[in-house]
């Protein structure tokens, strides 16, 4: 009885996934480059390399629309809009063996995921905290040792990296933060000749992967004279759907008696905003901007493809430099590294993750 009730949502959540799986890029561009007789060679990695390796952007921007133009997109972001008008369908509580044996499958399925998400961090950690002998191989009496990092560190201007990561990721945030919040506020209280269309097409930009504008981003930052600046690496991203979105839902849960009170008082709309709707999404700010950093301090294509110089070039463009194998690989050094750029953020997540969860729980699709 739940799967049929929860098909909507599980026909997004899937289109998502198929999505995300189309951006792998990364680790193609770190790791084989491609591979032999292309073997490793994804869709994305291919368009990157005809446009910024072969130079041939006509060919690379045709592919990139053809990306784009997936139906079932349209078909996906169609059942977003619709639940995004409604309530999203809840299950029925029952109790029952077969229920309480299917909530023991999905606790040990849980628990597995965990795991299997959780051993390349503690790889990561162990190598990081070892000297390099041990990497391949776990001894419980083996020494602990920082000089991983301290070589990591010397090895790369991390300082840089972690200055043009921030200030990306402020900027971004901010940006996002202005932008969301009013088309967010108009869409949820305000009445227009075409809300519901915008709002669609608003909702359509999720279903579009920013990797296939690349072509046409580059061409614009060229002709705005951005290239490799912070400021080109930013810029399309500024404007977000899911953010919209998100703020969107959230302000609609907003009682109205609380607008009309303001506005009796003769609070100007701008000011109902700020006074009324902003304090009452603080939770979902929070969890907004945890995503949004998150994001956009791992983002790896776009950073690669328009930055050329230390000045510019966010930490994880800055991490090539250990892919290089013509002195050999350390992972040591390689996952003290990786490390010293995820702590940030796992950091983050650790001290703010009952706000994490509990925004998104309140603020769903409603």
């Amino acid at each position: 009885m739940t799967l049929p009730l929860l098909m909507p949502t599980t026909l997004f959540v899937l289109v998502n996934a198929v999505i995300n799986a189309f951006r792998l890029v990364d680790h193609v561009v770190v790791m084989t480059r491609g591979g032999p007789d292309n073997a490793t060679e994804l869709l994305l990695y291919y368009i990157y390399e005809i446009g910024f390796r072969f130079w041939d952007s006509a060919y690379a921007a045709a592919l990139t629309h053809g990306v784009a133009a997936d139906p079932g997109r349209g078909r996906a972001a169609s059942v977003l809009v619709s639940g995004a008008e409604g309530a999203l369908p809840m299950s029925v509580a029952h109790s029952s063996p077969a229920v309480h044996v299917g909530r023991g499958l999905e606790t040990a399925g849980a628990w597995l995921l965990g795991a299997l998400w959780i051993l390349p961090l503690a790889y990561a950690i162990w190598t990081a905290f070892h000297p390099g002998e041990y990497s391949t191989h776990f001894v419980p009496t083996a020494p602990l040792t920082l000089d991983n990092f301290a070589r990591a560190w010397a090895a790369a201007p991390f300082a840089r990296y972690f200055l043009n990561t921030v200030l990306l990721c402020a900027m971004i945030l901010a940006a996002q933060l202005v932008l969301c919040t009013l088309a967010g506020y108009a869409f949820a209280r305000f009445e227009f000749p075409g809300r519901n269309l915008l709002f669609a097409l608003v909702l359509l930009q999720l279903m579009v992967m920013p990797d296939v504008l690349i072509v046409e981003n580059y061409r614009t930052m060229g002709a705005l004279g951005l290239r490799d600046t912070i400021v080109a690496i930013g810029l399309p991203y500024m404007a977000s759907a899911f953010g919209i979105f998100l703020l969107r839902q959230t302000f609609k849960t907003v009682p109205k008696e609380l607008d009309e009170a303001a506005r009796v008082e003769g609070c100007s709309p701008l000011q109902v905003l700020w006074k009324v709707y902003v304090p009452l999404a603080r939770p979902v700010y929070l969890a907004y901007a945890l995503v949004s950093v998150s994001f956009h301090w791992n983002n790896f294509l776009w950073p690669l493809i328009i930055t050329n110089s230390v000045e510019s070039r966010p930490l994880t463009v800055g991490l090539q430099v250990f892919s290089a194998t013509d002195q050999g690989i350390d992972w040591s050094i390689i996952t003290a590294a990786t490390l010293l750029t995820s702590a940030p953020l796992l950091i983050a997540f650790l001290l703010f993750q009952r706000q994490f969860v509990q925004s998104f729980m309140r603020a769903g699709i409603k």
